[in-house]
């Protein structure tokens, strides 16, 4: 009896191998079909994997074959994972400056907060994020903070915050603050919108086109009749799947996002022509006008080149019409693209990896993500040598701008929307502390006047109107008096975001957080939780939990 299931274990294994030989020269025969670039295709099984499986259902069924030999034929029959090829722009992290040589520091505010909902899918999946992933001013401004902004003459406010930094006390944080004034959903201009969704096979997952469109139902629900609604979509091919349709027509625009199914390549250069094409023929002058590219950012067909890609979206902003970029899915995410695309576009890039997600960036947060009160914004600050060795600004590393650049409308910058907050965060080493670079021996000693004795620095803001060509500027001095002796002196907001920021750094390895540990991190945040209106902050102590898991966990 064992003899015979031996005999009938080894038959269809003579066979399968006879039949991997014999399908060679079939093979040739066939034409080979050619794999889109960039796309982690499926791989195909092949007719002796499909007989092993065929013999492990059987043989498990009826309990021939022994644990190891089931475990050795999962291994042969099971396709190979598809690679990922997911992409991140590499920047190194900002270096610390030396005051008497650079005082002046100038970058491009930055309002996307793509970086953490990506960190987040990494780690709620129990993966570390790739250093690139971390963008540490997009953990930052992901949260909401207190609205303190009151009206005046511009369309924001500013506050600063100066204390010493929780991982070194010599050194001190600078919190520069800018929140737009808030606006209501209820009075937003007439928008008019195009929806330009992926619907290429590589979208066909879970995570990706079916969520694509739940997240715009979500959206299609709050529109008004005063709202233009267009579908656009790409595969092999582009087409126009909804003509420009009033927003109260819901049930037309969903019956149209109903429609849509993955398969095919990615035609990006024809599909995003076709966007800006229906967005310049229901152009509301004094409106909202902005296209919503949904997709991985997988472009493997017709124009794929980024820079070719920025210049077609830097030369239809001119014509009043943003792009804002929504990432979705994994394994071949092209994450470098979706934030270049938003940035050129004068929109912003969010990553949606849940339905919370989406509702937060086009429910919760609709007024900020559509309604531009600031364009072009641009940020300075000029440091007293005489009170400030070093500086380093706390990520912000794709947005730094030359001096000049402050000063050159023509130089493009980051916009604002209604009632949202931008942080920036500085770390800063006074005179008289130790430096990261000796004192020069030659260096000339800097005059201590009598105004400057209270000043660590002079702020400048520029921004243009929505609309406007010129620039508006906005300046004030930052006041030593102002600084704060201890952090348990400072606003929640402040230790929270301070907290972030740490948490960044320590996702990126970085040399400047010294051993401030994941308990220190928590302790901070929680000291800062204030209101936590949708549990965004309780989350990120998670988050940082689960980081501090998976990095004990590591191997040496």
């Amino acid at each position: 009896m064992k003899t015979q299931r031996l005999l009938f274990v080894a038959i269809p294994l003579i066979w399968i191998g006879c039949a991997v030989s014999c399908s060679t020269s079939d093979k040739n025969k066939k034409a080979a079909v050619p794999v889109p670039v960039g796309i982690a295709a499926p791989a195909p099984i092949s007719a002796p994997a499909q007989a092993i499986q065929r013999e492990m259902r059987r043989s498990e069924s009826e309990a021939k074959l022994s644990a190891p030999m089931l475990t050795a034929l999962r291994e042969v029959a099971a396709p190979p994972s598809p690679p990922n090829t997911e992409n991140y722009q590499h920047k190194e992290e900002s270096p610390i400056k030396i005051t008497a040589k650079e005082p002046v520091s100038t970058f491009s505010i930055d309002v996307d907060t793509g970086a953490y909902a990506n960190v987040r899918r990494f780690l709620k999946q129990g993966q570390l994020p790739p250093k690139d992933a971390v963008r540490i001013e997009e953990l930052i401004n992901y949260f909401p903070y207190a609205n303190t902004s009151k009206k005046g003459e511009h369309p924001f406010g500013v506050q600063t915050e100066v204390a010493p930094a929780p991982w070194n006390p010599d050194h001190q944080l600078l919190r520069i603050r800018i929140q737009a004034l808030e606006a209501q959903a209820a009075t937003l201009p007439a928008s008019n919108l195009v929806f330009l969704v992926d619907v290429s096979g590589s979208m066909e997952s879970p995570d990706k086109l079916p969520l694509v469109k739940n997240t715009l139902k979500m959206l299609t629900k709050k529109l008004r009749a005063q709202d233009r609604i267009s579908l656009v979509v790409y595969a092999g091919r582009t087409q126009v799947e909804l003509e420009p349709t009033p927003g109260n027509q819901h049930d037309k625009i969903l019956a149209a996002i109903d429609r849509l199914q993955a398969g095919g390549s990615t035609a990006g250069e024809s599909a995003m022509k076709l966007a800006y094409q229906m967005a310049r023929r229901s152009y509301i002058p004094n409106g909202i006008n902005r296209i919503l590219m949904a997709t991985d950012g997988d472009f493997n067909v017709g124009l794929s080149n980024i820079d070719q890609l920025k210049d077609m979206v830097a030369a239809e902003r001119k014509t009043g019409i943003s792009l804002t970029s929504l990432g979705f899915g994994q394994g071949n995410y092209n994450e470098y693209l979706m934030e270049q695309l938003a940035d050129i576009g004068n929109g912003n890039y969010a990553y949606i990896d849940s339905a919370d997600e989406g509702r937060k960036v086009l429910i919760e947060e609709m007024a900020s993500t559509f309604n531009t009160v600031a364009a072009d914004v641009k940020v300075q600050i000029e440091f007293n040598p005489a009170l400030i060795a070093e500086y380093r600004l706390i990520g912000y590393e794709n947005r730094i701008l030359n001096e000049e650049d402050f000063n050159n409308d023509k130089i493009d910058a980051g916009e604002i929307g209604a009632g949202k907050t931008v942080t920036a965060i500085y770390e800063l080493i006074p005179v008289g502390k130790a430096t990261a670079i000796d004192p020069h021996r030659y260096e000339a000693t800097k005059t201590v006047t009598t105004e400057s004795k209270n000043e660590l620095g002079f702020l400048r803001i520029r921004y243009k109107k929505p609309g406007a060509d010129q620039s508006t500027l906005l300046e004030e001095p930052l006041l030593a008096s102002n600084s704060k002796t201890s952090i348990d002196q400072t606003s929640a907001d402040f230790r929270f975001a301070a907290s972030v920021a740490g948490f960044g750094l320590s996702l990126r390895d970085s040399k400047y957080l010294g051993d401030y540990d994941a308990n220190k991190l928590v302790a901070l945040a929680k000291s800062g939780f204030g209101e936590d209106e949708g549990g965004y902050r309780a989350e990120f102590v998670r988050l940082v939990q689960i980081a501090n898991e998976l990095e004990t966990k590591k191997p040496n």
